[in-house]
């Protein structure tokens, strides 16, 4: 679209910034835009919770084109959980809706001197009074906004994120939630309630007849599969992997300190299985764009929910086989919680995890906890007490910033029960079934996540094979036996991962068939664009991801993440890593020459 938005929410004023075509090419949309944005009128070391902190929301530069599955968006700013780059990456049409707005990107400044909530309703921008949604969770704020705009798209924060709990999101589809960094205090913290838009613009692309061939083509064949990866998607959604993740090890199980075979046995985990969950499903939900439909809207009458978002694997493991708990009705109910509250249900589960295993061995009482028993499996228990994290209750508001937070409140050893990195609880991924999560988990910019492109989860679908995935895509010979083609495979899902983000691709996309990705960006953009810049892109991006945290004086390279949690030397694959990347090991900063490779001279003086 060609421009940026600028809101000043002190001042109430509104600012178009245009881009060149160059800064597209380089940066992409997404993530890569908004942290070259974000890097360039930042200050260093600012409080993420102050005015002069900066939030953006990225669409990706496919996103609002027929391109199959790529409606996702990025918020972006510097996290309070953990101090470093923050993102969060979510779905739904709120993405769409910004380039309809006419822009690639809205950043937000400054702080409202009352709750507000922005308008972009067909070109005209206004800067609204929140009073009367202030509170309100986030599916109750989006239907009294959309009585008063209709046919608009909205995000907004629930109670965890006006209570600037460490751990919100941004809510968006009535639970659809951009849930990491901590984001959601930020936009809390603006007393900003909700963006609400409705564009007129039409999303102009170069080639739409090349864009649509290839979509029809991409879309007709996963109506049509009926077995692998896509039927599993599209009939159970992520819920297909609460058992078959737990078979092989990867799901983490009592607080990362048990297995299936002696607290979470299969037997017990059948309870919480897809086709369970999809028992009461009530419809599909899928994203802008999207021909599989992963999601799902369910009616669960057992715990008085009239409509909700299908429970993610994610969601799943985080408050069942973390909690030692199967009971359905249960999850669907924290679930709910979280979607409405705009809470984290990753880090929520694992800050309960970590609640319980302190209560277990005696370092908090009924007396700390208001009288809550925080025994495994207690399903009763975890939802009081998730509701008191909502709105900072008593023992809640010591666990509502997360469980590293919490030990530091806490002390008497209970840090060593805290499974996080850097303050962000780890995802519902093992270091000890995928390998490179350890590296992932601890040295990626954003530290924590599952999506940050660790090697050997990718392994898993049609990225193995050469050409498998998108034409010209091959990792070298032998990276799965040897340390060196390893790593330079491990360097190359860096750069294509980070590319997928900054498009507005889905992730999932790497786990179904092979992808027309390069024939969507000429369709989208008129560029002939090979794997090499893909890959040269997403690492320039990287980079700068990179150099905002350590300019924030976060030591990433010295980061190290719980024994419980980790598989192999996560820090020797760290340093092969860092070596192809071309960053010195030591200290995670890219090299000087690799900078000016990656045509970002002009970090070299906030590093050197």
């Amino acid at each position: 679209m060609g421009k940026i938005l600028w809101i000043d929410l002190t001042n109430e004023s509104f600012e178009e910034q245009e881009l060149s075509e160059e800064v597209y090419r380089e940066y992409l949309g997404g993530y890569g835009l908004a942290a070259k944005l974000i890097y360039e009128n930042m200050k260093p070391k600012v409080d993420p919770l102050g005015p002069e902190a900066l939030l953006g929301f990225f669409p990706g530069i496919l996103t609002g084109s027929a391109a199959s599955l790529t409606g996702r968006f990025m918020v972006a700013g510097k996290s309070p959980l953990t101090g470093t780059w923050g993102d969060a990456n979510c779905g739904g049409y709120f993405g769409p809706e910004i380039k309809k707005c006419g822009y690639d990107g809205i950043i937000l400044k400054g702080i409202a001197s009352t709750p507000k909530y922005i308008a972009i309703m067909d070109g005209e921008k206004k800067i609204l009074d929140a009073s009367e949604v202030w509170g309100l969770d986030g599916v109750e704020a989006e239907e009294k906004l959309l009585g008063k705009h209709p046919k608009s798209q909205i995000a907004s924060v629930g109670q965890a994120g006006e209570n600037k709990s460490l751990i919100s999101g941004i809510i968006t589809d009535k639970g659809r939630i951009a849930a990491r960094s901590g984001l959601g205090a930020v936009m809390g913290s603006k007393n900003l309630k909700a963006i609400v838009l409705k564009g007129d613009k039409k999303v102009e692309v170069a080639d739409n007849s090349l864009i649509l061939e290839h979509a029809k083509e991409y879309n007709k064949t996963v109506k049509e599969s009926e077995a692998g990866a896509i039927y599993l998607w599209k009939s159970l959604g992520t819920p297909w992997q609460n058992d078959v993740n737990t078979k092989l090890g990867d799901t983490p199980i009592r607080n990362w300190g048990g297995n299936s075979d002696d607290h979470f046995t299969l037997d017990q985990v059948e309870a919480i299985t897809g086709p369970e969950i999809n028992k009461y499903k009530e419809k599909e939900y899928g994203c802008f764009a999207c021909p599989v439909r992963c999601g799902g809207i369910v009616k669960v009458p057992e715990v008085d929910i009239e409509e909700s978002h299908l429970p993610e694997y994610e969601t799943c493991g985080a408050f069942g086989h973390m909690l030692l708990n199967n009971d359905l009705m249960s999850i669907f109910k924290l679930n709910d919680l979280c979607n409405r509250a705009g809470m984290d249900s990753i880090s929520a589960g694992g800050t309960i995890a970590f609640a319980v295993e302190c209560f277990e061995n005696g370092i908090i009482g009924l007396e700390d906890t208001n009288g809550l028993m925080l025994k495994w499996g207690n399903a009763d228990a975890y939802i009081e007490l998730l509701k008191k994290m909502i709105n900072r209750e008593g023992i809640g508001d010591i666990l509502a910033d997360g469980s590293k937070k919490a030990a530091e409140r806490i002390g008497n050893g209970s840090e060593k029960y805290a499974i996080h990195s850097m303050g962000q609880e780890l995802a519902m991924h093992s270091p000890k079934y995928y390998d490179s999560m350890g590296t992932t988990y601890a040295f990626d910019p954003t530290p924590g996540r599952h999506t940050a492109a660790g090697l050997d989860m990718f392994l898993s679908g049609p990225l193995s094979r050469s050409n498998g995935y998108i034409e010209g895509f091959a990792f070298p010979k032998r990276y799965k036996r040897k340390p060196e083609p390893r790593a330079e495979a491990f360097k190359m899902v860096v750069g294509l991962a980070q590319s997928l983000s900054c498009l507005g691709v889905c992730q999932f996309t790497l786990y179904f068939q092979k992808y027309p990705l390069l024939e969507f960006i000429k369709g989208v953009t008129g560029w002939d664009v090979d794997v090499g810049e893909l890959i040269k892109t997403g690492l320039r991006i990287q980079a700068l991801r990179q150099a905002f945290t350590l300019r924030e004086g976060v030591k990433i390279a010295e980061n190290e993440i719980p024994k419980r949690a980790v598989g192999i030397n996560y820090k020797q694959e760290y340093e092969r890593l860092s070596n192809k990347l071309g960053w010195n090991p030591e200290n995670g900063y890219p090299l000087q020459e690799t900078l000016k490779d990656l045509n970002l001279d002009y970090l070299i003086k906030d590093l050197y």
